[in-house]
């Protein structure tokens, strides 16, 4: 039997007491969700599981702040608190906002890398780095890693964090260049003596990398991220056997030269599909990555996304390269 199980979404200013899920139903005895998972604006989503059993989604939402959302399964957000408060916020960019968090477990400390900007400030934006003994906080500011104008890269934004090796790095970029650079052994700084080495292009900006395999996979977004409706974002992916490259598409051409792979490009009820998060995995070890993306039906803000990342012939894919309205969802 078929039965429709409505879920409200409620404001998002209520923290502590909001609840958040996406729409559910039971179709053939499978549950299914509806895209979006949070039906307001959440761009550029970082997902980490925490010590707790628990997922904790961060997101850009709000230029002053960053809003952290914690959820069991996937589908049911609760936001619960923001990581930093008016006094507490970084302050290394006169009148900057904090864009594009990215969190991550280094040590005994959740560790949460951002970019501070203001729009157009490609010389004077930069990177910074804020700690938490939990992943729901608070975080404590440790404050810039570097700016633009400092380590020669304009448009130092949208960090990303990896281990490899033993070792600890950072990418980053928009637009003028991805690089990557080592990291100190708790990530609070850069490495001394370290240099910084291109990886990919000027087509890209949201640096995912993913260790599968043999491979690594670098997942990217190229086009605009924040016209609306006009929105040309697109996530794309390349892979490289060396965390450093070259990565190349399926015929070898290389991210250098703006090459790639089309992972999700817009459909009639999204379009500008980007920023993709880390790939989590679930009890029967399907493979998903939240994004965000602008609905057509009601087109304020950047929606939270969730899809399923199958492989195919040592290459990620997502069903019709384009976002699901409706699929079936996570099991936990």
């Amino acid at each position: 039997m078929k039965s429709l199980l409505p879920l409200l979404l409620l404001s998002a200013g209520l923290v502590g007491c909001t609840s958040l899920a996406s729409k559910s139903k039971e179709v053939d005895d499978k549950v299914v969700y509806a895209n979006p998972v949070i039906d307001y604006s959440l761009p550029d989503p970082t997902i980490i599981k925490g010590d707790d059993g628990y997922f904790y989604l961060y997101a850009t939402e709000d230029i002053r702040n960053v809003p952290i959302h914690r959820s069991k399964d996937l589908l049911d957000w609760k936001l619960i608190g923001t990581a930093f408060t008016d006094s507490t916020r970084p302050d290394f960019e006169p009148n900057g906002g904090i864009w594009a968090p990215d969190i991550n477990k280094i040590g005994n400390k959740y560790v949460l890398y951002y970019s501070m900007s203001v729009w157009g400030g490609e010389w004077t934006c930069g990177i910074g780095v804020a700690t938490a003994d939990k992943p729901e906080g608070p975080f404590t500011d440790q404050g810039m890693l570097f700016r633009s104008n400092g380590i020669g890269v304009q448009n130092s934004i949208d960090p990303f964090y990896i281990e490899d090796g033993g070792k600890k790095f950072l990418f980053w970029g928009s637009f003028r260049g991805i690089y990557g650079i080592e990291l100190s052994d708790d990530g609070l700084s850069v490495k001394k003596g370290a240099e910084k080495h291109q990886v990919a292009g000027t087509a890209y900006e949201g640096t995912y990398i993913h260790k599968r395999g043999d491979y690594y996979y670098f997942f990217a977004s190229i086009g605009t991220c924040c016209e609306g409706l006009k929105s040309t974002y697109t996530t794309v992916v390349a892979r490289s056997a060396h965390l450093f490259g070259p990565y190349v598409n399926r015929t070898g051409e290389t991210m250098m030269d703006n090459h790639h792979e089309v992972l999700i490009h817009k459909n009639d009820a999204f379009v500008g599909t980007g920023h993709n998060s880390e790939i989590v995995s679930d009890a029967n070890g399907h493979d998903w990555v939240f994004y965000h993306a602008v609905s057509v039906k009601h087109p304020e803000g950047r929606v939270l996304m969730m899809d399923r990342v199958d492989w195919v012939d040592g290459w990620p894919s997502v069903k019709s390269s384009s976002p699901s309205v409706e699929s079936e969802k996570p099991v936990f």
